[in-house]
């Protein structure tokens, strides 16, 4: 099976998994469409990211660079009111706009950002200087929506720190990428041999595209191919708010609409409420400029925030304890599925709430990973090969019998098992203990 087709069907059976949303059916008729409409286009520059920074040295705009993956129907509706609502123009007139459908021969030093998202948004001075970050989780979860307000925030802040550029320098220097073992995707060792830089115009354009979510996999299979673990940060990239607590509203940079009680962000002081004025020293573009910042922040230690409060500012610091990057949520990324197939052998696990426990008579601090779903095809088919079942019980890795959630059983599992050793996995089926191993990939 080419590699297209791999890919079509797995976004297929992920979305009929409850995951990310499916394609469009003609994704090579849409990419063509595409750049029909927007090659000529008065605002945007198609595809040329060089070409953008050039003519923003030339007027002194700053640069905006939206990559979208077009043949993917998440995030369609905020693409089509960027491109056409008339109350963005104003703003969207103030910068370089580039459109970007392919991540092929993008600067990974420059272009560090959510890679599972089809649609995202990075600003730059002229200079390659990063003001800030724009993606959506809520406009990924429901291609309908339209709401612009999070987005117009995010223009008109990045405006704000072009206007006050150089002088702000200092506290953009959190917000630039860091070094990467390549420079480009089409360099990474899984992209290298089957992608070039350029799309194939005149061929099957979508066997030549490297959709964003490969950049995201092709450096995990990075190191995993070399026996060594996967980066932490690599598994739970840009991790929600959520994860320390925090639910942050879509429609400003980063508000405070609740904390979660004896959460870190909980234990840290924030309320309802509280707009960010900084964090970790950033001014906040919006709520990917968030993820950014505990993206790039210690597997344990301090962050510092400012907070408006009431008209006031209030400084606060949250403490990161060992292991909280693990607590993130990955169910739903697209990145998620290959990191499946490697820890897992292509299950598809759900931690047993309470009432589920204690009808199957498990302790609520035990391990209890339900089977939602057993891959069929290749490596995804690796567990359901050993014997795994759907509806299986997880109960036993390894011996550890201490609850934990599919991601953090992936984070763990990707950072202490190489390619090619097994896991004994002791399963509930029915009434009955059985027990299997599981090979790594």
């Amino acid at each position: 099976m080419n590699l297209p087709r791999l890919f079509l069907t797995l976004v297929l059976a992920w979305s009929a998994a409850g995951g990310f949303a499916a394609t469009v059916k003609d994704r090579e008729g849409a990419v063509r469409k595409d750049r029909a409409t927007m090659e000529n286009d008065a605002r945007w520059i198609y595809n040329d990211v060089d070409r953008g920074f050039a003519e923003a040295k030339k007027t002194g705009r700053p640069v905006l660079v939206v990559l979208r993956c077009v043949p993917c129907l998440s995030c369609v509706g905020l693409d089509a009111e960027v491109l056409q609502e008339p109350a963005l123009s104003p703003l969207l007139d103030q910068f370089v706009c580039v459109r970007l459908i392919n991540a092929n021969a993008i600067d990974l030093a420059r272009f560090q950002f959510d890679y599972d998202l089809s649609f995202s948004t990075l600003f730059f001075n002229a200079d390659g200087t990063i003001y800030g970050r724009y993606g959506s989780w809520v406009h990924q979860a429901d291609p309908e929506a339209r709401e612009t307000i999070g987005y117009r925030r995010a223009l008109e802040g990045a405006l704000a720190l072009h206007r006050g550029y150089p002088a702000n320098r200092a506290s953009l220097a959190g917000k630039q990428g860091g070094p990467t073992p390549f420079r480009t995707p089409v360099e990474i060792p899984a992209l290298a041999d089957k992608y070039g830089r350029e799309l194939n115009w005149s061929g099957n354009v979508m066997q030549s595209c490297v959709h964003c979510h490969q950049v995201g996999e092709a450096f995990r299979a990075y190191y995993r191919d070399k026996s060594e673990p996967v980066p932490l940060e690599r598994i739970f990239p840009l991790p929600a708010a959520e994860t320390i607590g925090l639910s942050l509203a879509p429609d400003k940079p980063a508000a405070v609409t609740a904390v979660a009680p004896k959460s870190i962000g909980g234990r840290a002081g924030f309320r309802a409420g509280d707009e960010f004025v900084s964090f970790a020293g950033q001014p906040l573009l919006s709520i990917a400029d968030f993820s950014w910042v505990l993206h790039r922040a210690p597997e344990s230690g301090t962050l510092a925030a400012v907070v408006k409060r009431h008209g006031s500012s209030v400084a606060l610091t949250l403490t990161l304890p060992a292991g909280w990057r693990m607590k993130t949520d990955i169910s739903k990324r697209v990145g998620t599925w290959s990191m499946r197939a490697m820890a897992l052998g292509g299950l598809t696990l759900v931690d047993l709430d309470d009432a589920a426990r204690q009808q199957r008579g498990l302790a609520v601090d035990a391990l209890a990973l339900f089977v939602k779903g057993v891959g069929q095809f290749n490596k995804h088919g690796t567990a359901k090969k050993v014997g795994f079942l759907k509806d299986d019980v997880i109960v036993a890795i390894d011996g550890q019998t201490t609850r934990e959630t599919e991601g953090e059983l992936i984070g763990r599992l990707l950072q202490s098992r190489k390619l090619g050793e097994s896991v004994d996995i002791t399963v509930l089926r029915g009434s009955e203990r059985l027990a299997m191993k599981l090979p790594m990939q």
